[in-house]
């Protein structure tokens, strides 16, 4: 299986990525983001775009796609709709395209998250709710996930300074709210796994919550 990884370098994409090297049916794992990510393996290889509205000189790197797992996000704090709008929906779009040109009836697996709503009066959530829809729409065989508070294991680590520090503190938390509130908690670990097991065999729900998704092995 050769799966492409959108946001490699965050948080959740090095928990996605640690999750694909480690499977043995994963042949290989193409990164495609502004930045490298540092891992070094041999089914690992990094695709540099500094425009990634525009995926087409890469078309050879997507070639024989099977699975495109999207981690890439931002925090919508302090943007403008418009500013927020072309890295959460415009992004993914022309990854979702660029993907399904290689292969239309790819898996394309996209990280939500919690509130996306395309009928809501905030902002993120209403842009991150038709992203949804707009992904569901396509020939791709789409699956969101709605992951609430996210685990980092295995030396996975956000690249904002707020986030690691709130991840430290509620982590010392976490057992509790994975008791408490299952829906709405899970761990970089489990979200890689999930998505393996999406891409072999597709999954109950099409939008899932933390509780579903968690439960998915490869």
């Amino acid at each position: 299986m050769k799966v492409v990884v959108f946001g490699a370098t965050g948080m959740v994409g090095q928990g996605v990525v640690r999750e694909c090297l480690l499977d043995d049916g994963v042949e290989s794992v193409v990164s495609v983001g502004r930045s490298a990510s540092g891992v070094s393996d041999p089914k690992f290889r990094s695709v540099l775009s500094s425009d990634l509205l525009d995926l087409s000189p890469h078309a050879a790197e997507l070639a024989g796609v099977d699975a495109c797992f999207f981690c890439l996000g931002v925090s919508s704090t302090g943007m403008k709709e418009a500013d927020y709008r072309r890295v959460t929906y415009d992004l993914t779009m022309a990854a979702a395209a660029a993907v399904a040109e290689q292969n239309p009836a790819a898996v394309f697996v996209y990280v939500s998250g919690v509130g996306a709503d395309s009928g809501s009066r905030t902002m993120w959530a209403r842009v991150r709710g038709e992203t949804e829809n707009a992904l569901l729409a396509t020939s791709l065989d789409a699956y969101v996930l709605r992951p609430g508070f996210i685990q980092s294991r295995h030396g996975a680590t956000s690249r904002t300074t707020l986030y690691r520090l709130l991840y430290r503190v509620f982590g010392l938390f976490y057992p509790v709210l994975r008791r408490v509130a299952p829906k709405y908690v899970s761990s970089t670990e489990q979200i890689g796994l999930a998505m393996l097991g999406i891409a072999r065999r597709g999954a109950p729900e099409r939008i899932m919550y933390s509780d579903t998704f968690n439960a998915i092995t490869p």
